[in-house]
Parts: C-alpha cells; structure tokens; sequence
C-alpha cells in the first residue's frame, strides 16, 4: 500500500492591489520613458509579480513600508527555494530599478534593496562554437523555405554578433545590401550601425527571394513564421535548438552562442577589444571581456607586445 503523497509546497500569495498597481505603473514607465521593449518589460513584469507575492507572505501590503529586513528575507527565501545565485541576482536587480523608481515617484525615502546583494555565484564561461562546428550547423537543405530562413537567421547572428531581441526587431529596410551593413536598434534604443558578411548576405538574399512565401503583404519584418508574421524570440530559441540537434552538434545551440562564438573568433583573429566592444554594443569594456573569456595573461601579452614602456623595458632586457 502507497504511502501518503508529500506535501506540496503552497503556491505564493498574489500581490495586493496597491502592489500590484505600482507594478504597473512602473511597467508604464518603462514602455514610455526608457522605450525598452516588450521582452524586456515581460521580464520585469514577472519577476516584480513574483516578489511582490513573496513580500505579501511577509507581511507587505504597500511599497512604501518595504524595509530592508525585508528584502534580506526575500532573497533568503528564493535561495531556500532553490534558486541558483543568478536567478536571484536577477531579481533582486529588477526589485532594485523599480525601488530606484519608487523613489523618484515619492513613494519611498531610499531604496532598501540596494544594501541586499545574492549569495555569491561561480561565473561560467559560456562556450563558443569553433568554426567546423559552425560549417556543420549551417548545412541546411535549400529547397525548404523554412531552412533558408533559419540559415540566414543564424548567418546573421553569426556575422554581425547581434542579441535575439535585436534580430527579432529587424525590418526589411534595416538591411542595406549595397553599403554591406545592418541598422540595429540595441540596448537602452541606441541604434549601431553593423557590418554583414558576405555569406549572410548571400543567404539574406536567398531568404528575401523566399519570404513572400510566408509573410503578408504588410509585414515589415524581416524574419516571419509560418504564421505570417514577426518571428518570436521564443521560435528563434527552439528553431536553433532544434537545428543543433539535427546537425548532431554535442552542445545545446541558441542565439547567444552564436553572439558570442562571433566574438571569440573576432577577438582571437583581431585581438582589437575596443572595437568587438564596438560591435557588440557593449556599454562596459568588462563585459566584453567576460564574452570573449579574455583572462589576465592574455592582457598582459597583449600589453607587453603594444604599451611603448613595455617594449622600451623588454629591449633595455
């Protein structure tokens, strides 16, 4: 005889309405003022509904009153759920905006989130695809137009380094065949101005001369789906996951692989940081260094071998 079923763990309380409503206000906020896009406020949007319910269980019912008890309890919570350090670090940064906006709005004196920090996380180093992995991802079957699409998608992500939101918001005028380059609207609405190669843009070109297969009339996007309009971020993922698979590629493949393996292999054959910071929209050298798993020997080499007072040091040696 079956023993009695485990307990299932309570599901969260839901937010309060005054909650709730400065959630979305500040939702608002984000649409209207800082112009991110629909992913990115989805993200906000989930993980502040979330904490909100979480707070509510610890006695919450207006933002004003948020203390820094208990966003400490908060993040001691998710960690007893079993979150990973970066999951929590993400929400904790999502609680930590919207409490930067809580301010401005009056709502509160300081922000109480920004002394609360996640349990300390290793920082894997993602891995790039090297170039014969690349060639055997992208042999596709021509004659299907939803292949050509796929080819191109990842020619492109692969070429110009660009983020999945960033190619998903790409329009068929953005492309700019005869000058070689791509208009792309990144992070924070800042537009950069990206060089294609020649394989992408064979295989844009191979792409448009199938698309009215599959997009409407007036669909300005230029990736559709087979429901004839903007591909999502979400069909994007699975299509690459799915092509990796295909192709019996040993790791799992999906847009930011290819980001960063175009990086990596920009860096390795350039060795110019500045300028795949420049590519990548990277506000923040230290981010691309972390892309392109730079570590201290290979700064240092490239130091000794550029700065003129390690040169000078190194001949009077």
């Amino acid at each position: 005889m079956a023993g009695p079923e485990p307990a299932r763990p309570a599901a969260p309380k839901p937010a309060t309405p005054e909650l709730a409503v400065a959630i979305a206000d500040f939702l608002e906020y984000l649409r209207v003022e800082r112009q991110l896009s629909a992913h990115t406020r989805d993200g906000y949007g989930r993980h502040l509904h979330a904490m909100a319910g979480q707070l509510a269980e610890l006695h919450l019912s207006q933002w004003r009153a948020l203390t820094l008890v208990q966003v400490r309890g908060l993040a001691t919570r998710l960690h007893k759920q079993g979150l990973s350090p970066r999951s929590i670090a993400t929400k904790l940064s999502a609680l930590r905006s919207f409490c930067d906006w809580l301010v401005l709005q009056g709502q509160l004196a300081a922000n109480p989130a920004k002394g609360v920090s996640a349990p300390k996380q290793g920082r894997p180093l993602p891995k790039n695809l090297d170039v014969d992995e690349l060639h055997q991802l992208m042999n596709l079957d021509e004659s299907d137009p939803l292949a050509v699409r796929d080819r191109a998608i990842m020619e492109l992500l692969y070429s110009s380094g660009l983020r999945l939101d960033e190619l998903v918001s790409l329009d068929l005028g953005d492309v700019q065949f005869a000058e070689r380059q791509l208009r792309v609207i990144g992070k924070g609405n800042k537009e950069r101005i990206l060089p294609v190669g020649r394989m992408a843009l064979d295989w844009l070109e191979k792409w448009l001369a199938v698309r009215g297969e599959l997009a409407g009339p007036d669909e300005p996007a230029l990736f559709v789906s087979k429901q004839r309009r903007r591909i999502s971020h979400r069909s994007v993922q699975l299509r690459l996951a799915k092509r990796g698979q295909q192709q019996a590629l040993s790791s799992h493949v999906h847009p930011h692989k290819l980001r960063h393996s175009f990086a990596t292999h920009m860096l390795e054959s350039s060795g110019d940081l500045r300028a795949v910071q420049e590519l990548l929209g990277h506000a923040d050298l230290a981010t691309t260094q972390i892309y392109t798993h730079l570590d201290f020997q290979h700064l240092a080499k490239a130091y000794d071998q550029a700065h003129p007072r390690a040169k000078r040091r190194k001949e009077e040696e």
